[in-house]
């Protein structure tokens, strides 16, 4: 058995918790630089506003509608997240975060009324965090994604399911004409993993529901559509194909790119934003244990822009495999200036790890380096874990490269976020004051 614990809008959900004001009102959450809505309340979608509306498009509703458009605030959302997940581990014995809002919770060898301790913990996310969410239980992982759909819906549109299936709903404990009325009430495209381009392709077969994608034969869509499908629908038929993944492995490459604020057009700015992003990634890598052997640094001009257009990258090859922010650092500043043209209007850039390798395959290999080399390494390896230690204890960044550009407030290539919130539970000055 498995449950899926999901936070309701989530990104707005968060925003909700520090700006009460803002319950009841069509809210939006916006993309990198202020783009498109990734993040919709239930108002905003009552207005007919699309996931992935351009702002531009949408921004008269704020005069004719209220709207409320607000700056994506990933620090607060990840910090949310964490708190939200400690407590939806309590559900039961294993959990695989599945995303920054959804999280797969094994069930296995727990009695007792489950909908009852789902309502319970839920309760508690509520209460100690302010968010709302939603769980679905069943006995494969493709089920209990459904069932939280189910959920879900039921509690935004009363009707559309039985009343008793809003917030939680267990598919397993449903009398089997009821499981049955249910799945034919929903559209086959609400399944995990059937895209629009597979739902319009099974309708035109007759294949309309849940209903009926759970009734075909695994063996036909296997020949038709790949084993993919025929495993959604083996689990739709209750037999469990995807296990929990509560370890998941290591990253087999990693990326920091960003789009800038503005186009940037000379060397100075385009070289603190591919130090900043090489610095982000040295971090992610030694969280996961790993090297790298190379990086990719790339940068582009935008093709919706008139005037010379230029894209280039470069492999920036490492002397050995390392995690050390300084070295990458230097090694992203190196394919920079390697490939930067004057005369262009850059709108981003970003620095890829490739070719990752386990830190301890290299710990026994023969150290050919001087001695003097060796011991600064060892030094160097001492003050990234002393950065990391310090960082995570008070905040990203608050201890970093020098070429980043930090000492100045208004770095010309960052995103533009200009309808941020504070943030509220990783900055000390942003942590809300009450007034009596």
């Amino acid at each position: 058995m498995y449950a899926l614990v999901d936070g309701n809008n989530f990104y707005v959900s968060c925003e909700r918790v520090f700006r009460p004001s803002l319950i009841g009102r069509p809210v939006v959450v916006l993309s990198n630089n202020d783009g498109c809505a990734v993040a919709r309340s239930n108002e905003a979608k009552d207005l007919g506003i699309k996931m992935g509306a351009p702002w531009f498009t949408i921004k008269h509703l704020e005069q004719e509608a209220g709207l409320v458009g607000l700056s994506a605030n990933f620090t607060l959302y990840g910090d949310m997240s964490d708190r939200m997940m400690s407590l939806a581990a309590g559900l039961g014995p294993s959990q695989e975060i599945y995303s920054i809002d959804e999280s797969f919770i094994g069930l296995q060898g727990l009695r007792g009324d489950l909908v009852d301790r789902a309502r319970r913990v839920r309760g508690r996310v509520l209460r100690w965090t302010g968010i709302p969410t939603c769980i679905g239980i069943a006995q494969t992982k493709t089920l209990a994604k459904l069932a939280n759909h189910i959920a879900k819906t039921a509690e935004r549109k009363p009707g559309s399911y039985p009343d008793d299936l809003a917030q939680v709903c267990n598919l397993a404990a449903l009398p089997a004409q009821d499981r049955d009325d249910v799945l034919q009430a929903t559209e086959v495209g609400e399944v995990w993993g059937v895209g629009p381009r597979i739902s319009k392709q099974l309708k035109e077969l007759g294949v309309c529901s849940v209903l009926d994608l759970a009734r075909a034969d695994p063996g036909t869509i296997r020949r038709r559509w790949g084993v993919t499908l025929e495993r959604t629908v083996r689990e739709l038929q209750g037999q469990a194909c995807i296990e929990l993944d509560d370890a998941p492995g290591p990253k087999k490459q990693i990326a920091c790119t960003r789009s800038f604020g503005r186009p940037m057009h000379e060397l100075q700015p385009l070289l603190e934003a591919v130090s900043e992003f090489a610095g982000r990634a040295a971090e992610k890598l030694r969280a996961q244990r790993s090297l790298a052997t190379e990086m990719m640094v790339f940068m582009h001009t935008s093709p919706h822009r008139q005037g010379p257009q230029l894209s280039r990258s470069v492999v920036v090859p490492l002397r050995r495999p390392t995690d050390d922010t300084l070295t990458l650092v230097q090694a992203a500043a190196d394919g920079m200036r390697y490939m930067y043209a004057p005369g262009y209007r850059f709108i981003k850039a970003g620095v890829i790890l490739v070719d990752l390798q386990p830190a301890g395959m290299h710990q026994h290999e023969l150290d050919l380096d001087l001695p003097d080399e060796a011991a600064a390494e060892g030094k160097r390896s001492r003050l990234m874990r002393a950065m990391d230690t310090i960082n995570d204890r008070f905040g990203k960044g608050m201890v970093h490269v020098a070429a980043t550009g930090r000492s100045n407030p208004q770095r010309a290539w960052e995103m533009k976020q200009e309808r941020r919130t504070p943030q509220y539970t990783t900055r000390l000055e942003d942590v809300p004051v009450a007034r009596a």
